[in-house]
């Protein structure tokens, strides 16, 4: 009897794939794709914002990756990615240069209109790192049903900001790493508490980058935007399956900014 196969780092299950041409309302084309699931309409959508570009962030990150090659599939689910201005990955680089989460709100907006625009469904941000913040800033937007955020720093977001989500009632989950390298579950709890309806929720042994702790993101996610799939996701797919080129990827993400320092914001 043949086994199952693994879904594994490198695996592509079956989607309908586009690339999309996001333009800004400053005048910007972001390099995107929009992956959905092969013969269905989707239930949900997630509206991918990456991590930190001068540390290698952008929208082929390995979790947003692995978003975009599995839930389609395994949990209806449409993800739209995006390189945020100036940012390189293998599907191209966006026009424009890193804001410091400033300009970056004009390609928050112009996902979402996208998304708002092809009547994709009950939209969900899922920020990680710099994209928390990006989230947290500038995707309070009527169209959002809510957040999730992956390793949030709250370095550009300030409790304002919190509060106007408090406000609007609307779903914020925060998955915090045990040993995140810039705010644990504990602090993370107390810098939360303007937004009293964030969930907190601690992830024993994982950090910042996720690396080994993408499955449990993955379950998180999907437990919160289709919760009629069941979890933990299947770790085995009985159909065809591709295997991902991810070697430029892996080489710009552990090399291209090693030594450099984490920006601050601007003021």
């Amino acid at each position: 009897m043949t086994p199952v196969p693994t879904i594994r780092a490198n695996s592509v299950l079956p989607a309908r794939r586009e690339p999309v041409d996001l333009q800004t309302a400053d005048g910007l084309h972001l390099v995107a794709e929009l992956a959905l699931p092969l013969d269905r309409d989707p239930v949900a959508t997630l509206i991918c914002l990456h991590p930190l570009p001068t540390h290698g962030g952008m929208m082929d990150s390995h979790v947003l990756r692995k978003a975009a090659n599995r839930l389609p599939a395994l949990a209806d689910l449409a993800v739209l990615r995006f390189n945020t201005r100036g940012t390189w990955s293998e599907q191209g680089t966006s026009e424009g240069s890193f804001d410091h989460a400033d300009g970056e709100r004009f390609d928050v907006a112009a996902a979402i209109e996208h998304a708002e625009f092809h009547d994709l469904p009950d939209i969900w941000l899922l920020g990680w790192s710099f994209g928390t913040d990006l989230a947290l800033m500038h995707g309070l937007d009527p169209a959002v049903t809510g957040a999730i955020l992956l390793s949030p720093p709250l370095r550009f977001s300030t409790p304002a900001d919190l509060e106007r989500w408090a406000g609007s009632g609307k779903p914020v989950t925060a998955l915090v790493p045990e040993h995140d390298d810039y705010l644990q579950p504990d602090a993370a709890r107390e810098r939360f508490a303007p937004l009293a309806q964030a969930e907190v929720v601690p992830v024993a042994g994982a950090k910042h980058l996720w690396v080994g702790d993408a499955e449990t993101v993955l379950d998180e996610v999907v437990r919160r935007v289709n919760p009629a799939v069941a979890v933990p996701l299947p770790r085995e797919w009985d159909g065809p399956m591709e295997v991902a080129d991810t070697s430029a990827y892996n080489a710009h993400n552990l090399g291209a900014y090693q030594d450099t320092p984490v920006p601050q914001p601007k003021g």
